[in-house]
């Protein structure tokens, strides 16, 4: 396992690298850069903007370069761990990250916690009572998760919170308490915020790990173990619960790796709409104005998180599964 701990890490250093020239080259591809959207806006403005104050600001933020070039000092500075300077914010990117990475993971903790904590009962449910009619809601619950956008079910939940509760759930918290300490008025006022958006990012993931689970779950029920194992008289909730449900487990498991960076990553229209001070609001502006150094380093974080995940999935997977473990060996 050590071995593989090991191959696994080594191998992340050449795919990082990798993600890095892929990141560098799609934000790169639309016509322009920065100053051209810089010098856009000025003209929309009024005001007049010379070919030689152009060349000024892209010799300034050093877009006169060649690509190569610029790509090599950016994975230069990111080895050093200098993420470089937002073109639009005008600061540090590792200080734009910082003020909104928490809130962020927060956030997409709060959903990955939703997301099981629903998905698992429902799913075993649904599985265990095949063609009830709790499987068929539970079936009806999966489809339409997957099929409504998040953005606009965001849209929906805000309509029935103004009608029928009175108040816009924008934001995380309420403008008084979002520098107070924390306090039972606080955890209220969080409790009234956060259960829009943690809904609205957690739906689709959770009906497609409701129907992740019942099909793996049935299928492991219809087993020769499982029916000679009931033929003996084995309990059927403990004959569950022991064998065919650690086997259908498999799949929450080995989703931890690109579950989180999804739901990293999957809000930022939902951001938009909800008015939430994560990543992804950021993250689309930065798209929008062409600012690379903040855009990129968001993508290595989401690319890094990835990475990691994949391998924190794989190795809980062997401590669940023996046959994962027997193959690692």
């Amino acid at each position: 396992m050590l071995k593989f701990v090991g191959r696994r890490t080594l191998y992340m250093v050449p795919t990082l690298l990798a993600i890095s020239v892929v990141i560098f080259v799609v934000i790169n591809l639309p016509p322009g850069d920065y100053v051209t959207s810089l010098v856009a806006e000025l003209r929309g403005q009024g005001q007049v903007v010379s070919m030689e104050r152009e060349r000024g600001l892209r010799e300034l933020y050093g877009l006169n370069r060649p690509l190569w070039e610029q790509y090599v000092a950016w994975v230069s500075d990111l080895l050093r761990g200098d993420l470089g300077r937002s073109f639009d914010l005008q600061q540090p990117v590792a200080e734009v990250i910082r003020e909104r990475l928490p809130i962020t993971v927060a956030l997409a903790g709060v959903t990955l916690l939703f997301t099981w904590i629903v998905a698992f009962p429902i799913g075993v449910y649904a599985a265990v009572k095949q063609y009830s009619i709790g499987d068929y809601l539970a079936t009806t619950f999966g489809f339409l998760g997957l099929a409504i956008p998040n953005f606009l079910l965001a849209l929906l939940l805000m309509t029935v919170s103004v009608q029928y509760f009175g108040y816009v759930p924008e934001g995380l918290c309420s403008p008084e308490y979002c520098d107070a300490s924390w306090n039972l008025g606080k955890v209220l006022d969080a409790l009234k915020h956060w259960w829009l958006p943690v809904i609205v990012i957690g739906t689709a993931g959770t009906a497609g790990l409701i129907r992740i689970l019942r099909a793996n779950l049935l299928d492991e029920l219809r087993k020769p173990y499982v029916v000679a194992a009931r033929a003996r008289g084995v309990p059927k909730r403990r004959l569950v619960a022991r064998y065919p449900l650690r086997v259908a487990m498999n799949p929450f498991v080995s989703t931890v790796g690109w579950v989180l960076p999804l739901l990293l990553a999957g809000d930022v229209i939902v951001a938009q709409i909800l008015s939430l001070p994560t990543l992804g609001r950021v993250f689309l502006t930065s798209l929008q104005q062409q600012d690379m150094y903040l855009a990129g380093s968001i993508l290595m974080i989401y690319s890094l998180l990835t990475v990691i995940g994949t391998m924190i999935s794989d190795l809980l997977l062997a401590w669940l599964d023996p046959r994962v473990r027997l193959g690692y060996q």
